[in-house]
């Protein structure tokens, strides 16, 4: 009743109040007792999961040392700026021509407010936050087979669905269609919640009038002085509603990891790595593929070589723990002896794909022409959504919009198989079906497909059964080992996963260390 009179986000707080849901379970800076008598412990990846390892490990007392196959750390917490250089499996360049203090993203971009790790971290780390938009319901909702393939304001479809749902639940209530599931007290409050809910009348009716047009937007707006009253705006057909599937995309402000209010580093999200790295950078050796993990019961051995190709020969690093945190999609192609449990979930799991396309272009058009601050654009297309930046309001110069985010699917895997220009090529002719500015406004654009991203070869790892494919065996020490990052949690794909599994896995691994 909760869901169905208040929406979702009211449920799930009543939900989380019950002890039925819970954000994050992170309660604070982690607490890593006893003396680790100078052990030292290799760390494989300067991601957010390697380096929340070494600085947790350094400050309880230990020796650390971290290898790192990229020239720069943060692994998927990832920026590109004006210059940067990319290049994808394959061999494709990309250098980023945006102007000057613009980016984008190409792995997370925004941050929940109840991740309370990373933001904890971004705090203790001096990493500046501001406002992600997630949600803006000036933006529009698209499908090619709705209302004639022209994209609609947010709120107006989502007013006219409340609307239309509300009055049908209504309907059924006044008719004692309910009467086994609703006591005559509670048929009084719900049919008041729904009135408020739906924007109803006196008759229970969603209809075209002036309280209706102040949720879902005037066709004349309220001005001042002579010919200012408002005029109602007509209300969409309950069925064209319905049968456009418009509703599809509303859901996805109401999960828990989209609750408002969202955060995003200020300048981006690279800020978190570069927070990191600050404190951990002199522990970090750049360029250092991993070619070898071995242990035994007195260690473990790594060998590692140059990854830009410039020589120097085999290196070999040795420690008493291992932390690795290398994604197992790169993990399962590298020479080790861990066990035969851990090494079988290795060599199983897929990673998800995804692509993002990020496009520059000369003026902030949504804004001037179309009033869109910040906020998503969804679409069924497969750039799947348009995302608008969250800063630089009424700024006269270029900007960047996320151009296309592809998450799985066969809409990934059709990205995947084209060059960088292509994709960026489909982005501009898939958003001017709902911007159509974009070929003229156009400046920049550069495209990144995690499949052909070579430190991950995916966005994130899939379980799709936890217990069928050994999730526990994989979390476990094995004997010198222990792995974590985002796909060794229950929040995949998330900075908090990989934050929360390392906490996790640094903590039972210095328990062994302490306890034996």
């Amino acid at each position: 009743m909760i869901g169905t009179a208040a929406g979702s986000s009211a449920m799930y707080y009543a939900m989380t109040a019950m002890g039925h849901a819970a954000p994050s379970n992170y309660t604070g800076p982690i607490k890593l007792d006893g003396d680790p008598k100078g052990a030292k412990v290799l760390v494989l990846g300067a991601g957010l999961a390697g380096m929340t390892a070494a600085l947790e490990l350094r400050a309880a007392g230990y020796t650390v040392e971290v290898l790192e196959y990229r020239e720069k750390a943060g692994g998927r917490c990832w920026t590109l700026r004006s210059g940067d250089e990319y290049t994808e499996l394959g061999g494709a360049k990309q250098t980023v021509g945006f102007s000057d203090g613009n980016y984008i993203n190409p792995g997370p971009w925004r941050l929940p407010h109840h991740h309370y790790a990373v933001m904890d971290y971004c705090r203790r780390l001096n990493v500046p936050i501001e406002p992600f938009i997630q949600t803006n319901y000036n933006a529009y909702v698209h499908r090619g087979d709705a209302f004639d393939g022209k994209p609609q304001r947010m709120g107006e479809i989502l007013t006219d669905y409340r609307g239309h749902v509300s009055e049908l639940l209504a309907k059924a209530v006044d008719q004692g269609k309910l009467d086994q599931e609703v006591t005559a007290d509670d048929k009084e409050l719900l049919l008041e919640s729904l009135r408020r809910f739906g924007v109803l009348d006196d008759q229970n009716a969603y209809v075209k009038s002036l309280d209706t047009s102040g949720y879902r937007g005037y066709d004349k707006q309220p001005g001042g002085g002579v010919d200012a009253a408002p005029v109602a705006s007509d209300l969409n057909d309950p069925q064209q509603v319905i049968q456009s599937q418009l509703w599809r995309y509303f859901s996805t402000h109401e999960s828990l990891d989209h609750w408002a209010p969202m955060f995003q580093p200020v300048g981006g999200m690279d800020g978190i790595a570069k927070g990191f790295e600050r404190e951990v950078g002199d522990l970090i050796t750049y360029n250092a593929k991993v070619t070898s993990l071995k242990q035994d019961d007195s260690g473990v051995t790594v060998t590692w070589e140059d990854a830009t190709g410039a020589g120097g020969g085999t290196n070999t690093s040795t420690a008493d723990y291992c932390v690795c945190t290398i994604p197992f999609s790169v993990l399962g192609q590298i020479d080790h002896n861990l066990s035969p449990g851990l090494s079988g979930v290795i060599s199983s799991m897929f990673y998800n794909g995804s692509t993002k396309v990020g496009l520059e272009f000369k003026r902030r058009f949504w804004e001037q022409d179309e009033q869109i601050y910040g906020g998503i654009t969804y679409t069924d297309q497969a750039i799947s959504q348009i995302s608008y930046p969250s800063t630089g309001y009424q700024s006269d110069g270029p900007a960047v919009l996320l151009g296309a985010y592809t998450w799985r699917g066969t809409d990934t895997f059709k990205f995947n198989a084209m060059q960088p220009a292509e994709r960026i090529k489909w982005a501009l002719r898939m958003g001017e079906k709902i911007h159509p500015q974009y070929r003229d406004e156009f400046k920049a654009g550069v495209a990144v497909s995690w499949h052909k991203v070579p430190w991950v070869l995916g966005c994130s790892g899939v379980w799709e059964d936890r217990e069928a494919q050994g999730y526990e065996e994989a979390i476990k020490i094995d004997n010198r080992v222990v792995c974590a990052g985002e796909h060794l949690s229950y929040i995949p794909a998330w900075q908090e996963g990989a934050i929360l599994s390392s906490l996790d896995a640094i903590s039972r691994l210095h328990d062994k260390v302490i306890n034996g």
